[in-house]
């Protein structure tokens, strides 16, 4: 598969948590890549692997009910 459809693949079966949230305006793409780098350093650290939304919410760039609403619409996006 190309790199175009490749994307429109990815966009239309499977979007991401971090551009979602980013869509609903809870956070910035800045935030959503630091809180990536987190997660690879966790997970290369040995550390215990956090989602995304876990990240998001410790570093206080989200809240517990936003992370919410984000999966919510996940869940609606893939039925």
């Amino acid at each position: 598969m190309g790199a175009r459809a490749d994307k429109v693949v990815s966009e239309k079966f499977c979007p991401r948590f971090g551009m979602l949230a980013v869509e609903m305006g809870f956070v910035s793409v800045e935030q959503v890549r630091e809180a990536m780098a987190e997660q690879v350093d966790d997970d290369f650290g040995n550390r215990r692997h956090r989602l995304l939304g876990t990240i998001l919410i410790d570093n206080g760039w989200m809240t517990f009910r936003e992370v919410e609403m984000v999966l919510e619409k996940l869940l609606k996006l893939q039925q």
